[in-house]
């Protein structure tokens, strides 16, 4: 049986509860917030595209709380869904829109480089430790 690292569960549990605390506040009392940062050239009403990408973080944060047999799986799904809003980040920044303390381009262009750390933390979190890490860990 490998032995679990505690620091991956940690991250997991972290970005978890992080995915599931910001799906809730996009369902909820943040949904006004999240509706000024959807781009113009997102195809849908902005409403629904909040309330989608909502439900998506609630249940991808749920999953990485419990899964157990495909966690890397959902590891790869989470990553995936923070490349995929990372386009509208970088909108955010160029458009210069304010939301969440971001009231600065300064502020916006430096949460651009909390995304690549989110995508690392899904997949670093959720992988199962080779052969050669467990041996070394014995």
């Amino acid at each position: 049986m490998p032995k679990k690292s505690v620091a991956r569960t940690v991250g997991r549990i972290f970005l978890g509860s992080f995915l599931l605390f910001a799906g809730v506040s996009h369902l909820t009392f943040a949904r006004d917030e999240f509706q000024a940062q959807v781009p113009d050239w997102v195809p849908l009403d902005p409403d629904v595209t909040v309330l989608a990408s909502g439900v998506v973080e609630v249940g991808l944060g749920a999953a990485l709380l419990v899964a157990r047999k495909r966690r890397g799986l959902v590891g790869v799904i989470t990553a995936l869904f923070f490349v995929a809003v990372f386009p509208g980040n970088i909108a955010q920044w160029v458009e210069h829109r304010d939301a969440f303390g971001l009231d600065t381009d300064m502020k916006r262009f430096v949460r651009l480089f909390f995304q690549p750390v989110l995508i690392a933390l899904a997949i670093w979190s959720t992988r199962t430790p080779r052969r050669a890490d467990r041996t070394a860990a014995l």
